[in-house]
């Protein structure tokens, strides 16, 4: 990528952020930018910052335990769905939680305010989950399933969505279950779900056939299942798709895990294996990404600390894996978009600090560079489950990367600019949304002792989050802390007005600036 010529860098520019004192120790260089000459580097789609609700939430199960005790969490042992855990994983790792309630109006309100949205719900646990053929709902899942979603769930899935202004993407079931007595994918569970929801009024807009292929055992695929297994079945899948859903969208691989670590089990499926077993035939290609694990797969290679969570190793890691991954595209489905269909802080639900704005910086910075790499879909994991969840699963209110999301819908439109790549600095560009010829800028600051400066040629407004310590779970705006009002009613998110010239950038603060006389030609 060029530098834009709308970009003068002093040196060693360092684009800061603030320490845990709130006391800084240094300033950077300004970064002078011209917003009215960055250039155009493409667009991303109008529903680029989506979301996950895991298929579990839906059916209620056990998903994982909170590292504090949840509200959300039951002790009915007799509940439906309470076995259903990922092939080979521990037990301890998870706590029951009843369905989701989809009805309700803070839920739903919320997800509204990031419209329009891609709502996905699969996970691992859709892996093995029956569709019930009926209004019927049979306690225990058949033989070859590990849980049950009622049509009455479904439907719920069907309501929120239309409420939040979402549309929906799963994936199929692929355990034993759903096939034959030769061990063959069939197509009945999936065209029944299909079916019911067209009956409901609601629609499908995409399918990957499985949850993450690379851990197929992990979702609980036949004994033995390879690249070969996967390419004959998804060819089913494929097949069944062109023939009675060709309005829907296929993604794939969907798949996770390139590391060392997850390389050294038998039990791992390479995506170049995949991709050269199944053929052409995605429309999309899908993958996930998780930086780390968890501190609850404690033992298993691949933690991360609080301490790294600003560091650029920690922040490049979703390059490094677009990277990998993109070149896969290129070799086995050129010219298709890349969607990110699962990400967040770290796997296993998130470590204790990501429900913090400790993890924000990570958030953004994520969501900038995925748009500037052209990534056309990036879905967070999850809406409100675990501690990753944008919102607290148990009251709903907003975490820190929940006002984030906010801010980023209601600033960051969908033509994407060439903000320049600078040692040191996170800036990314994009046309403000609903406002023709305006730029907005997003200046992430991650050094905790300097301030930054940006120096702009017109006046602008400027939207500041920070809080009073990096791992709270409260974030403020301009100094403000953002919470929702007594009925649920949003704060204003209004900027504050900055002259042409400096704007300083305190350390460990993120900044959205939008200039409204830019008359950037990119963003008529």
């Amino acid at each position: 990528m060029t530098r834009s010529s709308g970009i003068k860098v002093g040196m060693g520019i360092v684009i800061a952020a603030l320490a845990a004192s709130g006391k800084a120790t240094a300033q950077a260089p300004a970064l002078s930018v011209d917003p009215s000459r960055l250039p155009r580097l493409g667009t991303i789609d109008e529903r680029f910052q989506s979301y996950n609700i895991e298929m579990v939430e839906v059916t209620g199960g056990r998903f994982w335990k909170p590292y504090k005790a949840s509200a959300a969490a039951s002790p009915d042992r007799g509940a439906e769905n309470t076995g259903n855990v990922p092939a080979g994983s521990n037990p301890d790792l998870f706590e029951y939680r009843k369905p989701i309630d989809l009805s309700n109006a803070r839920l739903r309100r919320l997800a509204a305010a990031l419209a329009p949205a891609y709502l996905r719900v699969s996970g691992t646990w859709a892996n093995s989950t029956y569709f019930a053929d009926s209004d019927e709902t049979p306690a225990m899942p058949p033989s070859g399933f590990r849980a049950v979603l009622s049509r009455e769930r479904w439907k719920g899935v069907v309501d929120f969505a239309r409420a939040a202004g979402a549309e929906i993407v799963t994936s199929m079931a692929t355990s034993p279950g759903a096939r034959n007595a030769t061990g063959l994918w069939q197509s009945d569970q999936a065209r029944r779900l299909f079916a019911y929801t067209r009956s409901v009024g609601g629609r499908i807009a995409a399918a990957e056939f499985m949850n993450e292929p690379t851990l197929a055992a992990m979702g609980g695929a036949p004994k033995g299942y390879d690249a070969a297994a996967y390419g004959r079945d998804f060819n089913a899948f494929l097949g069944f798709m062109r023939a009675s859903e060709p309005d829907v969208m296929v993604l794939g691989p969907g798949s996770i895990g390139e590391t060392a670590e997850s390389q050294s089990s038998p039990d791992f499926i390479n995506a170049r294996d995949l991709l050269t077993a199944s053929g052409p035939g995605i429309d999309a290609f899908s993958y996930h990404h998780y930086g780390a694990l968890s501190q609850r797969c404690s033992g298993i290679p691949g933690q991360t600390t609080p301490e790294a969570a600003l560091s650029e190793d920690w922040l490049a890691s979703t390059d490094r894996t677009r990277a990998f991954y993109q070149s896969l595209r290129d070799e086995f489905a050129q010219g298709k978009p890349m969607w990110l269909t699962e990400t967040a802080e770290t796997a296993c639900g998130g470590n204790p600090w990501a429900s913090t704005f400790l993890d924000t910086f990570r958030y953004l910075d994520q969501l900038g560079r995925l748009a500037r790499a052209g990534v056309q879909v990036v879905a967070h994991n999850t809406l409100a489950a675990s501690d990753y969840g944008l919102l607290d699963e148990t009251t709903l209110r907003p975490r820190p990367n929940y006002w984030a999301a906010l801010l980023w819908r209601r600033l960051m439109g969908t033509t994407v600019l060439d903000a320049g790549v600078h040692k040191g600095g996170h800036v990314y560009a994009h046309c403000r949304r609903g406002m023709r010829g305006a730029v907005t800028l997003l200046a992430i600051n991650t050094d905790k002792a300097t301030v930054g400066t940006l120096r702009l040629p017109d006046t602008s407004e400027r939207y500041t989050l920070s809080a009073d310590h990096l791992q709270s779970g409260t974030v403020k705006l301009n100094g403000a802390a953002l919470e929702l009002g007594p009925n649920d009613e949003f704060p204003r998110l209004v900027g504050v007005t900055s002259p042409a010239g400096l704007i300083e950038l305190a350390p460990a603060t993120i900044t959205f600036v939008t200039i409204e006389n830019a008359q950037n030609p990119a963003c008529d």
